[in-house]
């Protein structure tokens, strides 16, 4: 009964919400929005310019099955796709930008870039 009762309710509310439904639209103007004053494009690209981004740098890649990635422990090797001699890749946001070789530098890994990929270039089209 009482669901009943909650059904009829809500019937009757959405029959007056309908009924209020049919109100006038009217258009509104805005006025023009503009920013803050001796701003220009090059305030824009400045605070752009600080920004940090995430680099990765792939060496190489593997598929392999989560049976044998649970198997991997410290000793582990994992051959990968690339010889040595082939370049690393230098990713932002999984958009190539860059290849390079890498190095060692002060005990520590790094990339000497080679070549910079063309924006807009899809990867594995590049020269």
């Amino acid at each position: 009964m009482a669901d009943e009762d909650t059904a009829q309710a809500v019937e009757e509310q959405t029959k007056q919400e309908q009924g209020d439904s049919k109100t006038q639209v009217q258009s509104a103007e805005f006025p023009e929005a503009t920013g803050p004053e001796g701003a220009g494009a090059s305030a824009s690209i400045d605070m752009l310019l600080d920004l940090n981004v995430p680099v990765t740098i792939a060496v190489g890649k593997i598929d392999m099955s989560v049976q044998r990635v649970l198997q991997l422990g410290p000793g582990s090797v994992v051959k990968l796709d690339k010889s040595i001699d082939a370049p690393a890749d230098l990713y932002i946001m999984d958009n190539k930008f860059a290849s390079g070789n890498v190095v060692v530098v002060e005990g520590k890994f790094a990339v000497r870039i080679t070549e910079i990929v063309g924006a807009g270039v899809p990867e594995g089209t590049e020269n």
